[in-house]
C-alpha cells in the first residue's frame, strides 16, 4: 500500500482503504510507511504527528512533548538513515478513545553503512477530537535490539 494513497497529514482517505483488513489495521500500516517515510527524508517534519501531551522513550530516555522529541530525533549522530520494515502488527484498544496499537520490527541503515541495526518500536495512535480520521502519537518507544 502507497502511504500517501490514504495517510497525509495524519488524515485517513477512506476512499483508499482496501476493504479485505479491519480499518485500524488499514491506519495502523499506513501510519507506519508515512513516519518512516518522513523520518528517513526530513525528521524535522514530524512534528505534526505528536501533541504536547505525546512522550517518547528512546533507548529508555523520555521525551515529552513536540518540541523535546522532533529536538531528539533531529540531533541523531547520523546524516542518512533508511528504514526497513520487517514486521508491523497492530491492534485496536477497547479504551475511549479507541486507538491503534502498532509494534514495529525493523532494520536500518545510517549514513553509509552496510551493517543495518535491528530496531523495535512501539506507537500508541489516538484518533483527533475535532476529526476523528486524523490520528496522532500519543505514546511511541523505541529500542535497538543488540545480540
Amino acid at each position: 500500500m502507497n502511504n500517501d494513497d490514504f495517510w497525509v497529514g495524519g488524515r485517513t482517505n477512506s476512499k483508499k482503504m482496501n476493504s479485505s483488513k479491519p480499518q485500524w489495521e488499514q491506519v495502523g500500516e499506513a501510519f507506519v510507511q508515512h513516519y518512516y517515510n518522513t523520518f528517513d527524508s526530513s525528521r524535522s517534519n514530524l512534528g505534526p504527528l505528536y501533541r504536547e501531551n505525546s512522550m517518547l522513550t528512546f533507548e529508555g530516555e523520555k521525551y515529552m512533548g513536540v518540541q523535546q522529541i522532533v529536538g531528539k530525533l533531529s540531533a541523531l549522530p547520523f546524516q542518512k538513515v533508511q528504514h526497513q520494515i520487517v514486521t508491523c502488527d497492530c491492534q485496536p484498544t477497547q479504551t475511549q478513545p479507541s486507538g491503534i496499537l502498532v509494534f514495529v520490527n525493523g532494520n536500518l541503515l545510517v549514513d553509509d553503512s552496510q551493517n543495518p541495526l535491528k530496531f523495535s518500536q512501539c506507537f500508541y495512535l489516538l484518533p483527533d477530537s475535532t476529526n476523528a480520521a486524523s490520528y496522532w502519537v500519543h505514546n511511541d518507544m523505541f529500542r535497538l535490539n543488540y545480540g
